[in-house]
């Protein structure tokens, strides 16, 4: 085991079935991890990864949609590296950080509850629930998630360790897990939070009084680490992070209850949710039925009554959990619920996935709490013999593992229908089989793939740029070529959202020509649009005649200029520009060019076979 004097661990039948659980939940976690490919998110990582260099603070210190990630940028950039679009390494990952979160949650019951049979009953719900299972299919999202979930029950284990042995290592070891997953993900800022609550009632569970006293001056000396930690982080979080919270989504929270409670969050705690639906390029979404949604609701009223009924001093554990939850669901209308957001949002389980070991410990200070007598109110119950209890118990594990490997599947099959997977073979296949002098315009990959709000890592010069082979991308060609929607290199067409008015020098446009060119030196050509455009990414084709081969520079009037080759002769040269205004700029590098610009056409690229 990992840390800590555990008497006789080794020859426990508690942790030899323990180890094979977690085996088992690793070789369907693996299964499903290996089935699996980049989506949505990932493919973000992939984009940075190739713009940037590893270590960069550029890289390191991105505001990832209100996310700070250094550890997880840092890690996805070297897996991409490595394999740039191959899936076994970034699968490998995500199964190495599922074991170290296992590892993690079965350490932290093993100290609340020792060798005692009763701990496989939370360490169950952990491993097979499917409440974890998108977060951890999800590239991106496994790599906050995991560690977070890692980092929760590790501190909570030093936390408790700390308090009942005054050991120093254990101050030092929750700083470190607590940083580790700090670098992975902000949500860890919750950790010390939810560890100093849980070792609150930890100890009051075990009769211990004035708890509150008694975890403040026993764990201080990791208290104060992970509160200058904390401190420190959110300044980095607040500085480099715009914050997207918006208070005026609350309005939606009642909504946001039913999607994420009854449809999401509760039919996981029987196993469920049985069935997921998805309209890519969305993630999957639970979908339980009515009835099982009733008996998930209505489990939990008797977990919870019964523990109540038969355990001492647990009255603030399960309102505790239930505040986390809620505080989860709020935190996600408030960053991400919007007036036009789908309320299947929240039955993507992602945002509660922490929730799981918080759920867990939960269950672990309930069973570590002494029983109490039966009420004598209340009529008395026939007493279970021992064989008869382990059966029901085993029935009840059982059960709950059968249920949850069928949403496993049912989950499978949603994730793997994915348009991804076939689009980015088949670039690998038309890339590599292009004509390495001839520049590809860097286009948006298909919408099927990733969405133009993701832009500018849906130009397939960034997601591609550490493919090999391929032709170069660049910001002008002279063949217009782009991928298609299924992957294939095609001829393209400029689809005009814009022309030119004729240019003031007669049979000739606008002219354009170097410092040293005989006739009119140094004159830059401007083609005026026929109106003006705002500020995006544009594909112009500028036809123009040339008196020698040389290069020029393209702009607009807002905006990045970009340097092109010109050839001599008439030629039509087309220029990926970023920027916007009601003209066209052409300067002459070339001391002595001189270039007529007959017109040009400002628009975007469509597939040949695709124009109108």
């Amino acid at each position: 085991m990992i840390g800590g004097r555990l008497r006789g661990a080794a020859a426990s039948p508690t942790l030899v079935v323990a180890v094979m659980l977690i085996t088992a939940q690793l070789v369907v976690r693996g299964i499903v991890a290996g089935r699996g490919f980049f989506y949505w998110d990932d493919l973000i990582l992939i984009s940075r990864a190739g713009e940037h260099p590893p270590w960069s603070p550029a890289l390191l210190l991105y505001d990832h949609d209100g996310h700070l990630m250094p550890g997880a940028f840092a890690l996805s950039s070297a897996l991409t590296r490595i394999d740039p679009w191959g899936w076994a390494l970034p699968a490998a990952s995500l199964v190495v950080l599922q074991l170290l979160a296992s590892l993690a949650v079965l350490r932290m019951l093993w100290v609340l509850l020792g060798s005692r049979p009763a701990l496989l009953a939370p360490l169950i719900f952990y491993l097979f629930s499917p409440l974890t299972l998108p977060s951890f299919a999800w590239w991106a999202n496994g790599l906050n998630q995991l560690p977070m979930q890692a980092g929760t029950a590790w501190v909570i284990t030093e936390a408790v360790l700390l308090v009942r042995t005054g050991r120093i290592r254990h101050a030092v070891g929750g700083t470190a897990g607590f940083a580790a997953a700090l670098v992975m993900t902000e949500q860890a800022l919750l950790i010390p939070v939810i560890a100093v609550v849980a070792t609150m009632l930890a100890l009051r569970a075990r009769g211990h009084r004035r708890v509150w006293r008694r975890t403040w001056r026993a764990g201080a000396r990791l208290w104060w680490p992970l509160g200058l930690l904390t401190a420190a982080w959110t300044v980095l979080y607040l500085t480099v992070v715009d914050s997207r919270l918006d208070l005026g989504n609350l309005t939606r929270l009642p909504q946001m209850l039913h999607h994420g409670l009854s449809l999401g969050l509760v039919p996981t705690l029987i196993g469920g949710p049985g069935a997921w639906d998805r309209w890519p390029p969305s993630p999957p979404w639970a979908t339980p039925h009515t009835a099982l949604v009733a008996a998930a609701w209505l489990s939990l009223a008797a977990v919870v009554a019964a523990s109540l009924l038969r355990r001492r001093r647990i009255g603030a554990v399960w309102p505790a959990a239930a505040g986390y939850v809620l505080a989860s669901l709020t935190a996600m209308v408030l960053g991400r619920a919007a007036d036009e957001t789908a309320g299947e949002l929240a039955q993507t389980l992602r945002y509660f996935a922490d929730a799981s070991v918080v759920l867990t410990v939960a269950g672990a200070i309930v069973l570590s709490a002494p029983r109490r007598p039966w009420p004598s109110a209340l009529p008395a119950v026939p007493q279970i013999p021992v064989p008869a209890r382990r059966l029901l118990a085993g029935t009840a594990a059982t059960g709950f593992i059968a249920l949850s490997l069928v949403s496993t599947v049912s989950f499978d099959a949603r994730w793997r229908d994915n348009p991804t997977v076939d689009y980015v073979a088949q670039v690998r296949t038309s890339l590599a089989a292009a004509d390495r002098d001839t520049a590809l315009l860097s286009q948006p990959v298909s919408i099927w793939v990733l969405l133009p709000v993701a832009s500018p890592h849906n130009e397939s010069a960034r997601l591609f740029s550490l493919l090999e082979p391929r032709p170069e991308f660049g910001d002008w060609t002279e063949d217009l070529q782009l991928l298609d929607d299924d992957g294939h290199l095609v001829p393209g067409r400029l689809l005009p959202v814009r022309d030119t008015l004729p240019g003031p020098v007669p049979d000739c446009g606008a002219r354009v020509t170097g410092p040293q060119a005989p006739v009119d030196p140094g004159r830059t050509g401007e083609l005026v649009l026929t109106e003006g455009v705002l500020e995006w990414e544009w594909t112009v084709a500028l036809h123009y005649l040339a008196d020698q081969d040389g290069q020029v520079t393209v702009s607009m009037p807002q905006g990045e200029a970009v340097q092109v080759p010109v050839r001599e002769g008439l030629h039509t040269a087309y220029v990926r520009l970023v920027g916007g205004g009601q003209s066209l700029r052409v300067a002459a590098d070339s001391p002595d060019l001189n270039l007529c610009l007959a017109s040009a056409e400002l628009g975007s690229v469509v597939a040949e076979k695709d124009a109108p």
